[in-house]
């Protein structure tokens, strides 16, 4: 196997340069060198770096370009980060990421055969269950449900308002 230098991606021994930086190719001598698994951000890369953890995989992430996250401001990190493993794990991250499903193997299908198709109408999926609803439908529903919302709360305070009134009667 060879890889790049600078990247750290993995390529076929026939490949020369690099597709992803146009840099030349080297072959692994090391093990230990640090390879490039799977290029993400955000939660995934953080799920993706928990699963590698678990089963007791090293790796590593590095910020892909040189972009500031808005980490700081949002609490959230948007920037896209190479995570890299010893070459001796590749495969057994490789196929930790497959497991999770944050790689998909080239030729996977699903056949037909495999899915269990409920047959009773209580059982089906929720997608076959409920229809899309148009734009003016879910409107509609949503100017329903608040007039509806507002009449149980004023429902709520008037009744509570009686109540009060009535015990009050009692007394005086």
């Amino acid at each position: 196997m060879k890889y790049c230098k600078k990247c750290k991606h993995i390529h076929n021994d026939t490949e020369i340069i690099c597709t992803n930086c146009k840099k030349s190719l080297f072959n692994i001598t090391d093990e230990n060198t640090p390879v490039c698994l799977i290029s993400t951000d955000g939660f995934e890369l953080k799920r993706i770096k928990a699963a590698l953890e678990d089963c007791g995989i090293p790796c590593d992430s590095v910020a892909k370009d040189s972009k500031i996250s808005a980490e700081a401001v949002t609490g959230f990190d948007n920037a896209e980060s190479d995570i890299l493993v010893p070459f001796s794990a590749y495969e057994k991250a490789y196929d930790v990421c497959v497991g999770i499903g944050a790689i998909e193997e080239d030729g996977e299908e699903i056949i037909e055969g495999d899915i269990d198709v409920p047959t009773n109408s209580d059982e089906r999926s929720l997608d076959e269950q409920f229809e899309e609803m148009s734009g003016a439908k879910r409107t509609t529903v949503r100017v329903v449900s608040a007039i509806l919302l507002l009449l149980i709360f004023a429902g709520v305070i008037f009744c509570t308002d009686f109540i009060m009134q009535f015990i009050k009667n009692l007394f005086m």
